[in-house]
């Protein structure tokens, strides 16, 4: 499992989750290389479980050989459905979710994730879905490439970027990554080529798996899952998903507005257990420098 992916704040993210609850039920709405989910299952007694969520295929083939484990092939957006059609109506106890892209994903060549390959491009977290990065590049209308680079990238000059692909695409498809280099080479800034490239393939992962709308939904969906005093544990990568779940567990919604009931009382389900998020240690970061951007949330739910 872990040449597939290195699990990020292992031991902080489960201690965070499980704590003295062992025999209990917890999802881990991320499979991916199973890291999170092995580590659960070995602080659990014969009487927890786990119900593990994945939509990438290469990530079910990671499935742990264990009786107290469930694994469905799902986004994690419908936690809740899941929950509920596996019977456990009164809640379960805590929620993990480790967000982002796995480093198999990053590594393999021909799902075009990173601009290290000359790969098709594709990006699709769930192999069959029908939208892909190049489908974004080539068929989106110019402004919505430049919303998508300036919101979900915040790439520097999203509108010439946007435009320069609007050019190169009338010449002939934007079909790999190296057609995409080669597209908007001449904006690149000097010395900082490959974190202007994260930012605009950041974006475009996120249009083509919906990213944010998944995250919206699973916070919802998580919060309903959760029985009163049940964990959720969440690790982020980039500023959008991290303020995202920071306002989400402040008030209740993605844009951090509290709302209150008649007698003034905060409706948000969730209480946040760290007030900062939880960073890598120094010595995680040099043996996995992917881990550098994690941040880790905590909430619990709120007694009803």
């Amino acid at each position: 499992m872990s040449e597939y992916h290195t699990s990020v704040l292992l031991d902080e993210s489960v201690s965070a989750l499980v704590g003295s609850v062992t025999d209990g039920v917890y999802a881990d709405a991320t499979f991916g290389g199973g890291g999170h989910t092995a580590e659960i299952l070995s602080r659990l007694s014969q009487n927890g479980s786990v119900l593990a969520f994945d939509r990438d295929m290469d990530a079910i083939g990671n499935r742990i050989d264990d009786p107290r484990l469930t694994l469905v092939r799902s986004d994690f957006r419908w936690i809740h459905n899941h929950v509920l059609n596996q019977g456990y109506t009164e809640g379960i106890d805590g929620v993990l979710a480790d967000l982002g892209v796995s480093s198999h994903q990053f590594d393999t060549a021909e799902r075009g994730f990173s601009f290290r390959y000359d790969a098709p491009l594709d990006m699709r977290m769930n192999q069959e879905a029908e939208l892909t990065a190049a489908t974004v590049i080539n068929e989106y209308e110019t402004e919505d490439i430049e919303r998508i680079l300036r919101i979900y990238g915040e790439v520097d000059g999203s509108r010439r970027i946007a435009q320069m692909i609007e050019k190169a695409r009338q010449t002939a498809p934007i079909n790999t990554t190296a057609d995409l280099g080669k597209a908007i080479e001449k904006a690149l800034p000097k010395f900082a080529e490959h974190k202007f490239l994260a930012k605009v393939y950041q974006a475009l992962r996120i249009e083509v798996n919906q990213e944010m709308k998944s995250l919206e939904k699973f916070l919802s969906g998580a919060a309903k899952s959760l029985k009163p005093g049940g964990r959720l544990v969440v690790i982020t990568y980039h500023s959008l998903e991290d303020r995202m779940v920071k306002n989400f567990i402040k008030s209740g919604n993605i844009d951090g507005k509290m709302e209150k009931d008649f007698y003034g009382n905060s409706t948000a389900p969730l209480r946040a257990v760290n007030r900062k998020p939880i960073l890598p240690q120094e010595s995680e970061i040099a043996a996995n420098t992917r881990a550098r951007s994690a941040k880790l949330r905590i909430a619990v739910k709120e007694e009803e």
